[in-house]
Protein backbone atom coordinates (compact mmCIF):
# COMPACT_ATOMS: atom_id res chain seq x y z
CA UNK A 1 0.00 0.00 0.00
CA UNK A 2 1.37 3.39 -1.02
CA UNK A 3 2.28 5.77 1.73
CA UNK A 4 0.10 8.92 1.98
CA UNK A 5 1.86 12.16 1.25
CA UNK A 6 1.25 15.11 3.58
CA UNK A 7 -0.88 17.98 2.30
CA UNK A 8 1.12 20.41 0.25
CA UNK A 9 1.46 24.03 1.28
CA UNK A 10 -1.32 26.17 -0.11
CA UNK A 11 -0.16 28.31 -2.99
CA UNK A 12 -0.30 32.06 -2.60
CA UNK A 13 -3.07 33.77 -4.57
CA UNK A 14 -1.83 36.47 -6.88
CA UNK A 15 -2.35 40.09 -5.66
CA UNK A 16 -3.76 38.95 -2.30
CA UNK A 17 -1.67 39.58 0.78
CA UNK A 18 -2.10 38.32 4.29
CA UNK A 19 -3.13 40.69 7.08
CA UNK A 20 -4.22 40.44 10.70
CA UNK A 21 -6.66 43.36 10.63
CA UNK A 22 -10.37 42.88 9.91
CA UNK A 23 -11.90 43.90 6.63
CA UNK A 24 -12.38 47.61 6.01
CA UNK A 25 -10.13 50.59 5.55
CA UNK A 26 -6.42 50.47 6.36
CA UNK A 27 -4.71 53.82 6.79
CA UNK A 28 -1.36 54.38 5.11
CA UNK A 29 -0.13 57.37 7.05
CA UNK A 30 2.74 59.65 6.09
CA UNK A 31 4.32 62.65 7.78
CA UNK A 32 3.26 65.94 6.19
CA UNK A 33 5.47 68.83 7.39
CA UNK A 34 3.56 71.45 5.36
CA UNK A 35 0.55 71.99 3.08
CA UNK A 36 -2.04 70.23 5.23
CA UNK A 37 -5.38 71.16 6.81
CA UNK A 38 -6.74 69.99 10.18
CA UNK A 39 -10.39 68.96 9.80
CA UNK A 40 -12.43 67.66 12.73
CA UNK A 41 -14.14 64.27 12.71
CA UNK A 42 -17.36 66.01 13.72
CA UNK A 43 -17.47 67.28 10.12
CA UNK A 44 -16.02 64.33 8.23
CA UNK A 45 -18.27 61.84 10.08
CA UNK A 46 -21.35 64.08 10.36
CA UNK A 47 -24.46 61.86 10.39
CA UNK A 48 -26.73 64.35 8.58
CA UNK A 49 -24.51 66.06 5.99
CA UNK A 50 -24.26 64.72 2.46
CA UNK A 51 -20.96 63.59 0.99
CA UNK A 52 -20.95 66.61 -1.33
CA UNK A 53 -21.37 68.99 1.61
CA UNK A 54 -18.60 67.30 3.63
CA UNK A 55 -16.17 67.44 0.72
CA UNK A 56 -17.06 71.04 -0.07
CA UNK A 57 -16.55 72.04 3.57
CA UNK A 58 -13.12 70.38 3.63
CA UNK A 59 -12.18 72.26 0.45
CA UNK A 60 -13.35 75.61 1.87
CA UNK A 61 -11.41 75.05 5.12
CA UNK A 62 -8.23 74.46 3.09
CA UNK A 63 -8.51 77.77 1.19
CA UNK A 64 -6.56 80.88 2.22
CA UNK A 65 -8.21 83.99 3.60
CA UNK A 66 -10.07 85.99 0.96
CA UNK A 67 -10.47 83.14 -1.53
CA UNK A 68 -13.79 83.27 -3.47
CA UNK A 69 -16.29 80.65 -2.34
CA UNK A 70 -19.37 81.81 -4.21
CA UNK A 71 -21.45 79.40 -6.26
CA UNK A 72 -20.03 80.58 -9.60
CA UNK A 73 -16.38 80.18 -8.51
CA UNK A 74 -16.99 76.72 -7.02
CA UNK A 75 -18.90 75.58 -10.11
CA UNK A 76 -15.93 76.57 -12.29
CA UNK A 77 -13.56 74.64 -10.00
CA UNK A 78 -15.55 71.37 -9.62
CA UNK A 79 -17.61 69.28 -12.05
CA UNK A 80 -20.72 69.47 -9.86
CA UNK A 81 -23.33 71.89 -11.14
CA UNK A 82 -24.51 75.04 -9.46
CA UNK A 83 -27.62 73.38 -8.05
CA UNK A 84 -25.66 70.71 -6.16
CA UNK A 85 -23.13 73.24 -4.90
CA UNK A 86 -25.89 75.62 -3.77
CA UNK A 87 -27.65 72.77 -1.95
CA UNK A 88 -24.40 71.74 -0.23
CA UNK A 89 -23.75 75.33 0.88
CA UNK A 90 -27.25 75.50 2.38
CA UNK A 91 -26.57 72.23 4.24
CA UNK A 92 -23.37 73.62 5.75
CA UNK A 93 -25.14 76.87 6.66
CA UNK A 94 -28.00 74.96 8.29
CA UNK A 95 -25.64 72.90 10.47
CA UNK A 96 -23.48 75.85 11.53
CA UNK A 97 -20.34 75.36 9.42
CA UNK A 98 -20.93 78.38 7.17
CA UNK A 99 -22.46 81.79 7.76
CA UNK A 100 -23.13 84.24 4.93
CA UNK A 101 -23.61 87.86 6.04
CA UNK A 102 -24.25 90.95 3.93
CA UNK A 103 -21.85 93.73 4.94
CA UNK A 104 -21.02 97.18 3.63
CA UNK A 105 -17.45 97.58 2.38
CA UNK A 106 -15.30 100.68 2.79
CA UNK A 107 -16.30 101.81 -0.70
CA UNK A 108 -19.96 101.77 0.32
CA UNK A 109 -20.83 98.70 -1.75
CA UNK A 110 -22.81 95.93 -0.08
CA UNK A 111 -21.02 92.57 -0.37
CA UNK A 112 -21.71 89.05 0.92
CA UNK A 113 -19.02 87.76 3.26
CA UNK A 114 -18.75 84.04 4.02
CA UNK A 115 -17.52 82.91 7.45
CA UNK A 116 -16.22 79.30 7.54
CA UNK A 117 -16.38 77.82 11.05
CA UNK A 118 -13.94 75.03 11.87
CA UNK A 119 -16.26 74.19 14.77
CA UNK A 120 -20.01 74.36 14.16
CA UNK A 121 -21.77 77.30 15.79
CA UNK A 122 -25.17 77.15 17.40
CA UNK A 123 -27.96 77.50 14.82
CA UNK A 124 -31.40 78.64 16.15
CA UNK A 125 -33.49 76.59 13.75
CA UNK A 126 -32.10 73.37 12.23
CA UNK A 127 -34.40 71.72 9.75
CA UNK A 128 -32.77 68.31 9.66
CA UNK A 129 -34.92 65.19 9.53
CA UNK A 130 -35.09 63.11 12.69
CA UNK A 131 -34.28 59.46 12.19
CA UNK A 132 -36.85 56.97 13.39
CA UNK A 133 -35.78 54.50 16.08
CA UNK A 134 -34.62 51.11 14.84
CA UNK A 135 -36.78 48.19 15.78
CA UNK A 136 -35.13 45.56 17.93
CA UNK A 137 -34.59 42.17 16.45
CA UNK A 138 -36.73 39.42 17.86
CA UNK A 139 -34.56 37.05 19.87
CA UNK A 140 -35.31 33.37 19.40
CA UNK A 141 -35.09 31.28 22.53
CA UNK A 142 -34.08 27.62 22.51
CA UNK A 143 -36.74 25.06 23.25
CA UNK A 144 -35.49 24.01 26.65
CA UNK A 145 -36.15 24.54 30.29
CA UNK A 146 -33.18 26.85 30.73
CA UNK A 147 -33.78 30.35 29.39
CA UNK A 148 -30.95 32.10 27.62
CA UNK A 149 -30.58 35.85 28.24
CA UNK A 150 -31.24 37.99 25.17
CA UNK A 151 -28.23 38.48 22.96
CA UNK A 152 -27.16 41.92 21.84
CA UNK A 153 -26.80 42.79 18.20
CA UNK A 154 -23.51 41.59 16.80
CA UNK A 155 -21.06 44.41 16.44
CA UNK A 156 -18.05 43.57 14.28
CA UNK A 157 -14.63 44.77 15.22
CA UNK A 158 -14.38 46.79 12.03
CA UNK A 159 -17.76 48.53 12.30
CA UNK A 160 -18.04 52.08 13.54
CA UNK A 161 -19.97 52.74 16.73
CA UNK A 162 -23.58 53.52 15.98
CA UNK A 163 -24.94 56.86 17.17
CA UNK A 164 -28.34 56.43 18.83
CA UNK A 165 -30.96 58.37 16.91
CA UNK A 166 -33.60 60.47 18.59
CA UNK A 167 -37.09 58.95 18.56
CA UNK A 168 -39.54 60.57 16.18
CA UNK A 169 -42.53 61.96 18.01
CA UNK A 170 -45.58 63.20 16.13
CA UNK A 171 -46.86 66.68 16.90
CA UNK A 172 -50.33 65.37 17.64
CA UNK A 173 -48.99 63.20 20.47
CA UNK A 174 -47.37 66.15 22.28
CA UNK A 175 -49.63 68.05 24.67
CA UNK A 176 -48.18 71.38 25.80
CA UNK A 177 -48.17 71.88 29.54
CA UNK A 178 -49.83 75.05 30.80
CA UNK A 179 -49.09 76.04 34.39
CA UNK A 180 -52.13 76.63 36.61
CA UNK A 181 -51.28 80.31 37.06
CA UNK A 182 -51.34 80.93 33.30
CA UNK A 183 -54.73 79.32 32.71
CA UNK A 184 -57.51 81.90 32.16
CA UNK A 185 -60.23 82.05 34.77
CA UNK A 186 -63.86 82.82 34.27
CA UNK A 187 -63.72 85.95 36.48
CA UNK A 188 -60.81 87.47 34.53
CA UNK A 189 -61.46 89.69 31.48
CA UNK A 190 -60.12 88.75 28.08
CA UNK A 191 -56.62 90.04 27.22
CA UNK A 192 -56.57 93.38 25.42
CA UNK A 193 -56.55 93.28 21.65
CA UNK A 194 -53.27 95.23 21.38
CA UNK A 195 -51.38 92.32 22.98
CA UNK A 196 -52.36 90.00 20.13
CA UNK A 197 -52.05 92.31 17.12
CA UNK A 198 -49.94 95.40 16.43
CA UNK A 199 -51.45 98.85 16.31
CA UNK A 200 -52.49 99.79 12.75
CA UNK A 201 -49.91 102.58 12.84
CA UNK A 202 -47.16 100.00 13.56
CA UNK A 203 -48.08 97.47 10.86
CA UNK A 204 -45.21 98.54 8.61
CA UNK A 205 -42.74 98.40 11.50
CA UNK A 206 -43.92 94.95 12.59
CA UNK A 207 -43.50 93.63 9.05
CA UNK A 208 -39.94 94.98 8.92
CA UNK A 209 -38.99 93.39 12.25
CA UNK A 210 -40.51 90.02 11.36
CA UNK A 211 -38.55 89.98 8.07
CA UNK A 212 -35.11 90.59 9.62
CA UNK A 213 -34.54 86.82 9.74
CA UNK A 214 -34.32 86.82 5.95
CA UNK A 215 -31.07 88.81 6.26
CA UNK A 216 -29.65 86.87 9.22
CA UNK A 217 -31.30 83.82 10.78
CA UNK A 218 -30.04 84.88 14.20
CA UNK A 219 -32.36 87.90 14.11
CA UNK A 220 -35.47 85.75 14.45
CA UNK A 221 -37.75 87.58 16.90
CA UNK A 222 -40.72 86.27 18.80
CA UNK A 223 -44.17 87.77 18.31
CA UNK A 224 -43.95 89.44 21.69
CA UNK A 225 -40.62 91.12 20.81
CA UNK A 226 -42.02 92.30 17.45
CA UNK A 227 -45.00 93.94 19.15
CA UNK A 228 -42.75 95.51 21.78
CA UNK A 229 -40.19 96.94 19.32
CA UNK A 230 -42.62 98.06 16.59
CA UNK A 231 -43.28 101.55 18.12
CA UNK A 232 -39.51 102.23 18.18
CA UNK A 233 -39.25 101.44 14.45
CA UNK A 234 -42.28 103.68 13.78
CA UNK A 235 -40.38 106.50 15.50
CA UNK A 236 -37.65 106.09 12.87
CA UNK A 237 -40.25 106.34 10.12
CA UNK A 238 -41.64 109.49 11.73
CA UNK A 239 -38.28 111.28 11.47
CA UNK A 240 -37.98 110.45 7.75
CA UNK A 241 -35.85 107.26 7.82
CA UNK A 242 -36.64 104.69 5.12
CA UNK A 243 -37.00 100.94 5.52
CA UNK A 244 -33.59 100.26 3.94
CA UNK A 245 -31.93 102.62 6.42
CA UNK A 246 -33.55 100.86 9.39
CA UNK A 247 -32.63 97.38 8.09
CA UNK A 248 -29.00 98.38 7.52
CA UNK A 249 -28.77 99.89 11.01
CA UNK A 250 -30.13 96.73 12.64
CA UNK A 251 -28.16 94.15 10.60
CA UNK A 252 -24.75 95.73 9.89
CA UNK A 253 -21.74 94.76 12.00
CA UNK A 254 -23.41 92.09 14.13
CA UNK A 255 -21.19 90.37 16.71
CA UNK A 256 -20.06 86.81 16.14
CA UNK A 257 -21.87 85.58 19.27
CA UNK A 258 -25.39 87.01 19.36
CA UNK A 259 -27.19 85.86 22.51
CA UNK A 260 -30.14 88.27 22.65
CA UNK A 261 -31.15 89.71 19.26
CA UNK A 262 -34.13 91.58 20.75
CA UNK A 263 -31.90 93.42 23.23
CA UNK A 264 -29.43 94.39 20.49
CA UNK A 265 -32.19 95.68 18.22
CA UNK A 266 -33.78 97.66 21.07
CA UNK A 267 -30.40 99.25 21.90
CA UNK A 268 -29.74 100.31 18.31
CA UNK A 269 -33.25 101.67 17.81
CA UNK A 270 -32.97 103.72 20.98
CA UNK A 271 -29.40 105.05 20.70
CA UNK A 272 -29.02 105.52 16.93
CA UNK A 273 -32.29 107.34 16.25
CA UNK A 274 -31.48 110.13 13.74
CA UNK A 275 -32.82 113.67 14.13
CA UNK A 276 -35.81 114.75 12.01
CA UNK A 277 -35.13 115.90 8.50
CA UNK A 278 -35.14 119.71 8.14
CA UNK A 279 -38.24 121.04 6.43
CA UNK A 280 -38.17 123.03 3.17
CA UNK A 281 -36.93 126.61 3.47
CA UNK A 282 -39.84 129.04 3.35
CA UNK A 283 -39.54 131.96 0.89
CA UNK A 284 -38.88 135.37 2.45
CA UNK A 285 -42.05 137.13 3.46
CA UNK A 286 -42.99 140.22 1.54
CA UNK A 287 -42.57 143.39 3.57
CA UNK A 288 -45.75 144.89 4.83
CA UNK A 289 -47.17 147.71 2.66
CA UNK A 290 -46.44 151.01 4.42
CA UNK A 291 -48.74 153.30 2.39
CA UNK A 292 -51.66 152.83 0.01
CA UNK A 293 -51.57 153.58 -3.70
CA UNK A 294 -52.56 157.13 -4.72
CA UNK A 295 -52.78 159.14 -7.98
CA UNK A 296 -50.52 162.15 -8.44
CA UNK A 297 -52.39 165.48 -8.57
CA UNK A 298 -49.99 166.80 -11.21
CA UNK A 299 -49.49 163.92 -13.69
CA UNK A 300 -52.11 161.41 -12.53
CA UNK A 301 -49.40 158.77 -12.09
CA UNK A 302 -49.77 156.14 -9.38
CA UNK A 303 -47.48 156.22 -6.34
CA UNK A 304 -47.53 155.21 -2.67
CA UNK A 305 -47.91 157.90 -0.05
CA UNK A 306 -49.53 158.47 3.29
CA UNK A 307 -51.54 161.46 2.00
CA UNK A 308 -52.75 162.61 -1.45
CA UNK A 309 -50.43 165.00 -3.32
CA UNK A 310 -47.68 165.03 -5.93
CA UNK A 311 -45.38 162.18 -6.93
CA UNK A 312 -41.61 162.39 -6.62
CA UNK A 313 -41.00 163.79 -10.11
CA UNK A 314 -43.68 166.42 -9.80
CA UNK A 315 -42.36 167.48 -6.40
CA UNK A 316 -38.86 167.81 -7.85
CA UNK A 317 -40.08 169.92 -10.82
CA UNK A 318 -42.19 172.12 -8.55
CA UNK A 319 -39.23 172.74 -6.25
CA UNK A 320 -36.96 173.59 -9.20
CA UNK A 321 -39.50 176.16 -10.53
CA UNK A 322 -39.73 177.89 -7.18
CA UNK A 323 -35.99 178.11 -6.93
CA UNK A 324 -35.73 179.77 -10.34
Amino acid sequence: MAEKKPNSVSRRIHEVRRTDTPSGVTHVRAHQPDRFTVVGNHLLQHPALSLTAIGLAAHILSLPEGAPVDIRSLAERFPEGRDRIAFALRELETHGYLRRVRERAETGRIVTRTYAHHLPVHVPAVTSPVAAPRARRPVSRPSGDAQTPPQEEDRGAGRAERVPSAPQVSEAAVTPFTPPAAQPRADQPDPPAEDAAPHPRDDRAATLLAGLRRTDARLTLSRRDVLRLAPAVTAWFDVGAGASTVIHTLTAGLPAALESPAALIAYRLRNQLPPPLPGPTAPPACPATAHPMRNCDGCDRGFRAAKPGLCRDCRSGFAAGQAA
